[in-house]
């Protein structure tokens, strides 16, 4: 269950991170509240898979999920550039986010 936790907490990361745009600053208001309640929820669901799995790796997850997502989210929705170096970072950040689900695969 704490896997599914920490899945949860870094999709939940990509929306918030992704809500930052959207806020402009939190100068916009329902972007900015959907962005605060997105950052907790992140924490919570992050805070709940750390019983368990050990911090530095769910951490390094956590935000793993976060960059490579936020990432494909700014090429995606904001037209961000799209190169193969920069495609290239994102797949070495999925193996590493998948080699340290690997190591920890039974718990």
């Amino acid at each position: 269950m704490a896997w599914i936790y920490l899945f949860i907490a870094g999709i939940i990361e990509i929306g918030w991170a992704i809500g930052l745009k959207y806020s402009q600053g939190f100068t916009r208001l329902v972007p900015s509240i959907l962005t605060a309640i997105g950052m907790i929820a992140s924490y919570v669901f992050l805070s709940l898979a750390v019983k368990t799995i050990p911090l530095g790796t769910g951490y390094a997850v956590w935000t793993g999920i976060g960059v490579a997502g936020t990432a494909i989210g700014g090429i995606i929705l904001f037209s961000e550039s799209v190169n193969p170096v920069r495609i290239l970072c994102l797949v070495l950040i999925l193996a590493g986010i998948l080699g340290l689900k690997l190591t920890h695969a039974g718990q």
